[in-house]
């Protein structure tokens, strides 16, 4: 298993843990609690991303896609959407370009 990968898996439970705590002590919990604060923070997180790539800042390009991927990671849990349902739609794409994809999602 990838660092990443057991990074991730151990975020993963940790947002879970924080599923139904005290919104006030805990700030997973809190956007666990309101998925449209948990999607904002996400929009913000993505948006910080891009400003990073583009100003070509590696260290904060880490630092803001460390900051999306855990909005990422709660906003599929407040919505009940697993890595393994995540997995399945990549995993489903294997093997077709990117560009035939996009084109079969309009149809």
């Amino acid at each position: 298993m990838s660092r990443f990968a057991e990074v991730l898996a151990r975020l993963t439970a940790v947002i879970e843990s924080r599923r139904g705590g005290d919104p006030v002590a805990s700030y997973t919990a809190r956007l666990l609690s309101d998925p449209s604060l948990a999607a904002k923070k996400l929009g913000e997180e993505a948006v910080e991303t891009v400003i990073a790539a583009v100003q070509g800042d590696k260290a904060a390009l880490a630092a803001e896609s460390a900051d999306l991927i855990y909005h990422w990671l709660v906003v599929l849990a407040a919505a009940g959407v697993s890595l393994d349902e995540v997995a399945a739609k990549l995993a489903a794409r294997e093997g077709t370009s990117g560009l035939d994809e996009k084109v079969s999602r309009k149809s």
